[in-house]
C-alpha cells in the first residue's frame, strides 16, 4: 500500500514529467470509477503536484494569452468560456492500496486509467491516474484533510511538537503499533514503516504508546555539547519520532518502487532494505484494527489475548492442501416401524417387479390379440408333431356312450317297480 514516501515520489514524478508540457481539452474520467467528474476544460493549462503525508494535490492552472477571440463563441484560445475564464483547480488524491500516476501515449492508455489529462502536442500524451483496485479517491476543489497532522517527512518540527503536546489524547492509550497508524499524529506512516521503526528501536509493538512517548518529553541534551556533537548523537541514537522522519526519507532517497521515472526494476533493492516487514524469521500478530504487525521478540503487555489461536487461524486460512477423501460405508437408518431403509428399497423394488410382470402379461395378451393366426398355427404344428392325437378323442366318445348305457339300465328296474305298485 502506498505510504508517505510513495506519494512524495509520485509528486516528484509528476513535476518532472510535466515540466514544459501544456495540457489541453477536457479531463476524462473512466466509466467504472465512482469518483466525481472533474469539470475542467481549457485549451491550454499546466499541471503541478505537491504532497503532504498520505495525500497528493494536483493543481491545474490555465494559461493566458494576449489574443482572445470574440465573446459569445464558446471557449477561446486562452481557455475562457462564456461564463468567464476557467479558474485554477486543485484535485486532492488519496492512493488507497494501488494508486499511481503514469505519463503514457494517448493512443495506448494503460489499463485501469481512471482519470486522464491530455497534452496539446501531436501525437498527444496522457497523464493518467492508474488504480487497478479502485480504492483510490480524488476530491474536486479539495483541500488537505483537516484531521490529518503535519507531514512526518516535510514538516518534522511541527509533527514532533504536535505529538508531544497532545500525549493526553485517548489515541495514546492504545499500543504504540496502533498509534503509529493514526494519521492525526503520524501523517505518512503506514504498515511497513511502523514495523521498521519499532524494530530498529527494539520497542515491543504492543507497549502502551503514552509510556513510550512520555520518555521523549524529558530527553534533553547537555548544553555544553557542540552542534556537531548533538547531530552525531541524534544520528547514532535516534528516538522514535526522529525515526518517523528518518526512515521514510531513506525510502525517498532510494527512489523508484514504481513511483519514479524509471520502470519498477528496483523492487529487489527495497526488499533488501527491509529488516523486519515480511522478513523470514519475524513474528506477526494482528492489532486491534485487524492490521498485521511484524516484529521480533516479545509482543508487549497489550498484545491481543489468544495469541496462539490467532496464529492457528492464520495458518488455516493459508489455503492448505485438501485432505484425501475418506470412503465410509453408509449406515442403514431404521424407520419408526423398525424396518431399515434397505428393506424399504427391496420392498419397493419387489413391487416394481410385480407391476412389471403384470404389465408384461397384459402386453402378451395384447400382442396375441394383434396376431389372430397364432393359435391356429400352434394347433397345426401340434398335430404334425403328435400323430396319435386322435386316439384320446375316440376313447372319450366310448366312455361317454358307456355312461349313458349304464344310466339307462339303472332306470329300467325302477320303472318296473313303479308299475307293480
Amino acid at each position: 500500500m502506498p505510504e508517505g514516501p510513495e506519494l512524495h515520489l509520485a509528486s516528484c514524478y509528476i513535476n518532472t514529467v510535466c515540466a514544459g508540457l501544456i495540457f489541453s481539452g477536457k479531463v476524462e474520467k473512466s466509466e467504472v470509477s465512482k469518483n466525481p467528474e472533474v469539470l475542467f476544460e481549457s485549451d491550454a493549462y499546466l499541471i503541478s503536484a505537491t504532497s503532504r503525508g498520505k495525500e497528493i494535490k494536483l493543481t491545474l492552472v490555465p494559461l493566458k494569452e494576449e489574443k482572445n477571440t470574440l465573446p459569445g463563441r464558446g471557449r477561446d484560445r486562452a481557455g475562457q468560456s462564456q461564463n468567464g475564464p476557467q479558474q485554477p483547480m486543485d484535485l486532492v488524491f488519496r492512493f488507497g492500496m494501488s494508486g499511481s500516476f503514469k505519463l503514457t501515449s494517448g493512443a495506448e492508455l494503460p489499463k485501469h486509467a481512471h482519470l486522464r489529462f491530455y497534452t496539446k502536442e501531436s501525437p498527444c500524451r496522457a497523464l493518467c491516474f492508474v488504480d487497478f483496485r479502485r480504492f483510490g479517491r480524488w476530491e474536486v476543489n479539495g483541500m488537505w484533510q483537516p484531521d490529518r497532522g503535519p507531514c512526518v517527512m516535510l514538516e518534522y518540527e511541527k509533527f514532533r511538537e504536535n505529538v508531544l503536546r497532545n500525549l493526553s489524547d485517548k489515541a495514546f492509550n492504545k499500543p504504540i503499533c496502533e498509534a503509529l497508524l493514526n494519521q492525526k499524529f503520524f501523517n505518512g506512516i503506514g504498515n511497513y514503516l511502523r514495523a521498521e521503526i519499532l524494530y530498529r528501536l527494539k520497542i515491543p509493538p504492543f507497549e502502551k504508546a503514552r509510556t513510550v512517548l512520555e520518555a521523549l518529553q524529558h530527553r534533553k541534551q547537555s548544553p555544553d555539547l557542540t552542534l556537531s556533537k548533538k547531530v552525531k548523537l541524534k544520528r547514532e541514537n535516534p528516538d522514535l519520532l526522529e525515526l518517523c522522519h528518518a526512515v521514510p526519507m531513506e525510502v525517498i532517497h532510494m527512489g523508484g518502487k514504481g513511483y519514479g521515472l524509471e520502470p519498477s526494476d528496483d523492487a529487489a533493492a527495497f526488499e533488501e532494505w527491509l529488516q523486519c516487514y515480511y522478513v523470514p524469521g519475524m513474528r506477526s500478530l494482528r492489532d486491534g484494527n485487524g492490521r498485521t504487525i511484524w516484529f521480533q521478540g516479545e509482543p508487549g503487555p497489550m498484545a491481543p489475548k489468544g495469541e496462539k489461536s490467532r496464529k492457528r487461524r492464520s495458518q488455516v486460512n493459508a489455503d492448505p492442501e485438501p485432505p484425501s477423501p475418506k470412503v465410509t460405508k453408509p449406515v442403514p437408518k431404521r424407520s419408526s416401524k423398525g424396518s431399515t431403509s434397505q428393506e424399504k428399497v427391496a420392498k419397493q423394488s419387489g413391487k416394481k417387479k410385480g407391476k412389471d410382470l403384470v404389465q408384461g402379461a397384459e402386453n402378451d395378451k395384447a400382442n396375441e390379440a394383434r396376431k389372430p393366426n397364432t393359435r391356429s398355427r400352434r394347433k397345426a404344428s401340434a398335430s404334425q408333431e403328435s400323430p396319435t392325437s386322435e386316439a384320446p378323442a375316440a376313447d372319450r366318445k366310448r366312455q361317454a356312450s358307456a355312461r349313458r348305457s349304464k344310466g339307462a339300465a339303472a332306470t329300467a328296474p325302477r320303472s318296473r317297480r313303479v308299475k307293480a305298485e
